[in-house]
């Protein structure tokens, strides 16, 4: 077993990479779930263009944001389908009945997930910055590092949800209780200090409103602040909580 500083790892890093090529294996023969990571937040980012193309000023406002949104709920939707597969095919358990442990299995889906997360990041920016004309402020990184942490917390929740789903209908229901209430009190429509005291209390609780808050920093800040970093911070640490629980929901 892999050792770090004497002790045993409690993931064998071998495992954990052949878990990442399979599922990736997986997603690039199932072209519908490919595209719908890949192709529909660069669709729905030209959608909002058109949507505001005689108000730049509100597309430069809500076009930065919503890379702390689209990239969560699209992520979480092929990561909850994808996964419950592997329940309810068996496949997880098989794999749970070798010297595999369960941050192994996490893992793998982590880095599989999280390298087409990259990718989407970057086609989303580019896209953005380039021909759609989002004027911002900070280096465009930011925004890509940003639409990562939301794939990567979509993932999360999306892996956590599928445990509790029996089917890929009820992980779709699972929808409007995990996301959207952070969608709509992300700060993304109305600014928190204009909502309700018992709203804004509620946003602070939820990683979305700090994938917006840092993605509109990044946006009106020219270089790294440490609003930025702090939201980012705290982004990556739910992600990390939620892939724990993740793993816990595995059962030998």
């Amino acid at each position: 077993m892999p050792r770090l500083g004497g002790r045993p790892l409690p993931f064998s890093p071998g495992i954990t990479a052949a878990t990442a090529r399979r599922v990736l294996q997986q997603l690039s023969r199932d072209r519908g779930s490919a595209a719908l990571m890949l192709v529909i937040p660069c669709m729905l980012m030209v959608l909002l263009r058109l949507m505001f193309h005689d108000a730049d000023e509100a597309f430069e406002r809500v076009g930065t944001r919503v890379f702390g949104v689209f990239p969560v709920i699209v992520m979480y939707l092929v990561a909850s389908v994808s996964t419950l597969r592997e329940r309810t095919s068996g496949t997880a358990e098989r794999l749970l009945t070798l010297p595999v442990q369960r941050l192994d299995i996490i893992l793998g889906y982590s880095l599989a997930f999280g390298f087409l997360a990259m990718l989407q990041a970057v086609l989303s920016t580019l896209l953005a910055i380039g021909p759609l004309g989002l004027d911002i402020k900070g280096p465009a990184y930011l925004l890509m590092v940003i639409a990562m942490l939301g794939a990567l917390l979509g993932l999360a929740l999306g892996l956590l949800v599928s445990a509790f789903a029996r089917n890929e209908f009820q992980a779709v229901q699972f929808l409007p209780a995990a996301i959207l209430p952070q969608f709509l009190v992300c700060g993304l429509f109305v600014p928190r200090d204009e909502m309700h005291g018992v709203l804004d209390a509620l946003a602070q609780m939820m990683p979305m409103t700090y994938a917006v808050q840092a993605a509109a920093e990044a946006a009106t800040h020219e270089g790294v602040t440490g609003i930025f970093v702090r939201d980012a911070a705290l982004v990556l640490l739910c992600v990390i909580g939620v892939l724990v629980a993740s793993a816990a929901t595995l059962k030998r």
